[in-house]
């Protein structure tokens, strides 16, 4: 039983060896994209979260005519702490891009719903991360940016679900 288990461990230890290499390359991938992305200024006139809410706000609105959206999912989708999100809104209302109406259902509820007025100051913020976007696009190809959207979104809604780092390996 013991010789079986240690050649079990031999065989499995360049598999091993490659997924940690695997593990290795993703962490390094991740610097260096998020290094590229924090150096662009894609967020350049707002604060990284503003401009998070904002897009939030501006996806709702070319969803439905209307830039309104509960305050709790706000905190769902961007996955902010209660606090920090009101900051956040706080902010953005001090700018004059948000006003927080009272809840439609519930009044003791907040919606946040975008200023038609600022939406163009929001859309020259965002032109920068669609240029970028485009950017990505033009380098590595519409079907591979396709797929990457596809690995992105496979991964947030894991994410949503469970704790990445408690994953075991498969």
């Amino acid at each position: 039983m013991r010789e079986e288990k240690q050649n079990k461990a031999a065989a499995e230890s360049p598999r091993s060896a490659e997924r940690e290499q695997l593990n290795e390359d993703i962490v390094l991938s991740w610097v260096h994209l998020s290094a590229i992305l924090k150096n662009s200024r894609v967020t350049n006139g707002l604060a990284y979260n503003e401009a998070v809410v904002m897009l939030l706000l501006y996806n709702e609105y070319r969803a439905s005519g209307k830039g309104i959206l509960p305050f709790s999912r706000i905190v769902e989708e961007t996955r902010m702490l209660k606090s920090q999100a009101n900051r956040t809104v706080a902010s953005l209302e001090g700018k004059g891009f948000v006003t927080k109406l009272c809840g439609s259902r519930d009044k003791r509820a907040v919606d946040v719903a975008a200023s038609p007025d600022c939406m163009d100051k929001f859309l020259a913020v965002h032109s920068q991360s669609l240029a970028l976007a485009n950017g990505i696009c033009n380098i590595i190809g519409e079907e591979d940016a396709r797929v990457f959207v596809r690995i992105v979104e496979k991964i947030v809604a894991r994410a949503g679900d469970e704790n990445l780092l408690r994953e075991q390996e498969n």
